[in-house]
């Protein structure tokens, strides 16, 4: 492959590479601290489930409708000026206009 530095190995030198790692650098869980416990496979799968349920974006109440809607730049311009939630005030400002009109 282009791009990489590597050196390829026999399994003899990989061997010799595992045998040569000192002692204290060798990692086997001697079952006294639960907290440094190797995670098993299960343990592991059930984190990776629980971090892709966790992506993206977060799922919505059904009580609202995405549409698609055109505004005069102008009042788009005013909303926004507002700061963040300026679509929750917008959303507000259509209702209050249904409580005093009537849509035909």
């Amino acid at each position: 492959m282009r791009g990489l530095n590597t050196t390829p190995m026999t399994i003899e030198q990989i061997r010799q590479a595992i045998r040569a790692i000192p002692p204290e650098q060798d990692f086997v869980w001697d079952g006294i601290d639960e907290d440094d416990r190797p995670a098993t496979h299960e343990e592991m799968q059930a984190g990776i489930a629980a971090d892709l349920k966790r992506r993206g974006r977060p799922i919505g109440s059904s009580a609202k409708e995405q549409i698609a809607i055109r505004f005069d730049k102008d009042i788009v311009t005013a909303f926004r000026a507002t700061g963040k939630g300026w679509q929750t005030r917008m959303n507000a400002a259509l209702r209050e206009w249904l409580q005093t009109h009537s849509p035909a």
